[in-house]
């Protein structure tokens, strides 16, 4: 049977936090809407210790009624417990840093009292009939043995999950493959992973923690976030789905569009390459890369099928096409490339390119074809 893999999408609280990123309560209603729409299962709606404008967000989810899990994130403190109560939110990620050098600097705890907070915060949220996850922050940089502790006390208080967060992203997939593997030997409880992309490896990460024992993982729509951002539920779901085998309950087919709302809202544009829904990532330039698709085998020359996100491969022509890719265009343009032209047609198009540092487009391209057709009956005339 299939591993079933939980994503908690994080974009309308984490996500916001990038710079400049603000997303207004209809804003929020409408993600929320989409991300349920495409099949999350889980979704971290904002932190109600923010204020009023973030209470207004918060309440106006939950409002909706949407069959999914919606979670605020709190400080592990009464103040914030209580208000994501009044907020008639389901459940709550209460939060504690899990490693010394947090512990200490910002909230002036030692291990005990931090085990001591952890088990009166979650017995007071799961006696008011929450269900309770807790955020170990930082636990990237915490001792193994205090967490192991945390973990156990967050157990028996009564919480149902556990994150694991790498909060300034200084894990590598061995580690956190080490980390996870550890915890989740030590405990029945299920464990989730948040990681940060401040080394380009959240998603890499990601992958390593669920293979570790995992059954949760923390995304956000394009990786939005913080300094370099989160893993991103795209880049997630895909690889758990393709390369793992597992199943998300995510619809492939909606990753794009998706990833282009959030973008939209947080004005924040997709580069090209971007893994999964980049507007690049199924074109192909080089004729080396063009065989399969053009034989409608793209596994030859890709590893993700386009229509498992529900697009399909493009051909452009630049610096690096060759006779295949040419001739190709060229007959969906109802023109058949000459054999003694092709050389020529190649040097032309490789000109252009270099010279305009862009593609070819599919107009231009005929237009060259054409221009060097005439030329070369100028040239040679009762040869064309």
């Amino acid at each position: 049977m299939e591993r079933q893999i939980f994503l908690n999408d994080t974009t309308l609280r984490d996500g916001e936090k990038a710079p400049g990123v603000a997303f207004t309560t209809a804003e929020k209603v409408g993600l929320a809407e989409a991300l349920a729409a495409a099949g999350v299962p889980e979704i971290e709606i904002g932190t109600p210790g923010m204020g009023a404008d973030e209470m207004e967000g918060i309440c106006a989810v939950v409002a909706l009624g949407l069959p999914v899990r919606l979670l605020t994130w709190c400080r592990m403190a009464s103040e914030d417990l209580d208000i994501a109560i009044e907020s008639g939110v389901p459940a709550v990620n209460l939060s504690l840093p899990a490693s010394d050098i947090q512990l200490t600097g910002k909230l002036g705890l030692d291990r005990a009292g931090a085990l001591e907070v952890v088990e009166t915060m979650v017995g007071r949220a799961t006696a008011r009939g929450l269900f309770v996850a807790v955020e170990c922050e930082d636990a990237s940089r915490a001792d193994r043995a205090h967490l192991a502790r945390v973990i156990a006390t967050a157990a028996r208080a009564g919480a149902s999950r556990v994150r694991l967060a790498d909060t300034i992203g200084v894990l590598d997939p061995f580690s956190t493959f080490d980390l996870v593997s550890e915890m989740a030997s030590q405990c029945l409880m299920d464990l989730e992973f948040h990681g940060r992309n401040d080394f380009g490896l959240a998603t890499a990460n990601t992958l390593a923690a669920i293979r570790a024992g995992a059954r949760h993982a923390s995304v956000t729509v394009g990786g939005l976030g913080e300094r370099a951002g989160n893993a991103a539920l795209e880049e997630v779901a895909a690889a758990l789905t393709v390369l793992e085998g597992a199943n998300t309950g995510v619809d492939p087919t909606a990753l794009p569009e998706l990833a282009a709302h959030v973008a939209r809202l947080a004005r924040r544009p997709i580069p090209a390459i971007k893994p999964v829904v980049g507007a690049a990532v199924f074109t192909s330039e080089s004729g080396t890369h063009l065989a399969g698709p053009l034989k409608d085998d793209p596994r030859t020359d890709q590893g993700l099928d386009p229509a498992f996100v529900g697009r399909r491969h493009q051909i452009v022509i630049g610096k690096h096409s060759g006779a295949t890719a040419i001739a190709h265009v060229l007959k969906e343009n109802r023109r058949e490339l000459n054999p003694d032209l092709t050389a020529a047609i190649i040097a032309r198009v490789r000109d252009q390119a270099s010279a305009t540092k862009s593609t070819i487009t599919e107009i231009q391209l005929v237009k060259l074809y054409d221009k060097l057709c005439r030329e070369t009956a100028d040239r040679f005339p009762g040869n064309e």
